[in-house]
């Protein structure tokens, strides 16, 4: 009677969890695992190259900064999305425009990816949930993630699980050789640049006649307390307004998963948006980070990936000090080359702003940090090499997937 008793608890808690997968009631974050799989039984996968991301829809930004780049490489080599969450490969198909599959199982996903004979599985962020794509012995697995930053996620020990890693620069080599332990960062790590900034330029013209402005660009509130580095609840209202009292106009561009761990930082983003929308700033929420960079004239943001891109415009950067002493960063050049402030100076603001972009003292050591941080920057080249960097990859996969094959061939008896 237990056995019989466990195994109908099993299919009560089986089909309840495909109720809530099928009515949209699973919590944020946790993908409804909806898949193709029966359909995919055998079938093979479009291109020579899979792009595996688990997550939901809240995630799906760090994937969107790696649309241009992608579009690139399906044309060269073939992509095919995988996701394990319907809602996301919805949202992909629509806006990517290439071949995009849902896998629930595991067993689907390893066999699928052999049949396929794909070459390269990119990551663009270190979700848990990689490990389904990971087991797979036939492919080369590398990490793109969504961004260079002095954050410590950018030296997570979860670097090991993939055999190589494409960075932005040389900056990202020694911030994991000096943070990282039993690491070849040298060996391992392929500058790329920032792809990205090749295919998403635009020809956008900043704003005319209106006063200097600052982009106020905090981050999220982190996954855990060492990557606690938002602004927003110790700064954020005082920075504001001290911008405005300076004079200054201010774009204020939130983190896209701001609020969501913390309430307290949802609370602030909130507070700062009423302020603004009452007073005549801009909160830029939809429209792309580039335009953002045009129409500003400095940027305040704090310990994360956009501050490095904002670099190649050549204007002045002010970085915040995270308040919680429990946050540590993984600190660069840049850290030690900006201003900082401090949740004690966030009252000033708009004075050390409004210096900055008068005088701007440190405009030529950040210009020299450009191709530390991003290499070269001239249009197309990053792109050249991200494309470049797939393709040899992807002839090294063959040469070490035919040597695996022939070591693994069945002996026969000679006799």
């Amino acid at each position: 009677m237990p056995a019989r008793g466990n195994a109908l608890r099993r299919r009560v808690r089986s089909t309840g969890g495909k109720l809530l997968r099928r009515l949209r009631l699973l919590p944020g974050g946790m993908p409804d695992g909806i898949g193709d799989d029966a359909a995919l039984q055998d079938a093979t996968l479009e291109g020579e190259v899979v792009v595996y991301f688990p997550d939901t829809t809240d995630s799906l930004y760090q994937l969107r900064s790696w649309y241009g780049p992608l579009r690139e490489l399906h044309r060269a080599q073939g992509v095919t999305v995988v996701c394990m969450d319907s809602r996301t490969a919805q949202a992909i198909r629509e806006e990517l425009g290439v071949p995009v599959v849902t896998i629930a199982l595991d067993a689907t996903l390893d066999a699928i990816i052999l049949r396929s004979g794909t070459k390269l599985v990119l990551y663009v962020n270190y979700n848990p949930l990689n490990t389904a794509a990971l087991r797979s012995r036939s492919a080369i697995h590398v990490s793109l993630l969504h961004g260079d930053s002095d954050k410590v996620v950018s030296v997570s020990n979860q670097i090991k699980a993939y055999d190589y890693s494409f960075v932005a620069g040389q900056a990202a080599i020694d911030r994991l050789e000096r943070y990282t332990t039993l690491f070849d960062a040298a060996s391992r790590c392929i500058p790329v640049g920032r792809p990205s900034l090749d295919t998403d330029r635009q020809d956008i013209a900043p704003r005319e006649g209106t006063r200097p402005t600052v982009l106020y660009a905090p981050t999220w509130e982190g996954g855990q307390a060492s990557a606690a580095y938002s602004s927003l609840p110790s700064h954020g209202t005082r920075i504001v307004r001290s911008l405005r009292e300076a004079g200054l106009e201010v774009i204020y561009r939130p983190h896209p998963l701001t609020g969501v761990r913390v309430p307290e930082v949802g609370e602030a983003d909130a507070e700062l948006r009423r302020m603004l929308e009452a007073g005549g700033g801009v909160v830029s929420t939809d429209r792309p980070v580039l335009q953002d960079f045009a129409e500003a004239d400095l940027i305040l943001c704090d310990v994360s990936a956009i501050a490095n891109e904002w670099l190649p415009t050549g204007k002045p950067l002010i970085i915040t000090s995270p308040s919680d002493p429990r946050t540590r960063d993984a600190a660069t050049a840049l850290l030690e080359t900006v201003p900082r402030l401090s949740e004690a100076e966030a009252h000033r603001a708009g004075e050390i702003a409004r210096a900055q972009i008068e005088h701007d003292p440190q405009r030529e050591q950040r210009l020299e940090l450009i191709e530390y941080y991003l290499g070269d920057v001239t249009p197309g080249h990053s792109l050249a090499r991200f494309l470049e960097a797939c393709a040899r990859l992807s002839r090294k996969r063959d040469e070490l997937w035919r040597r695996l094959q022939e070591n693994e061939a069945p002996a026969h008896d000679a006799g």
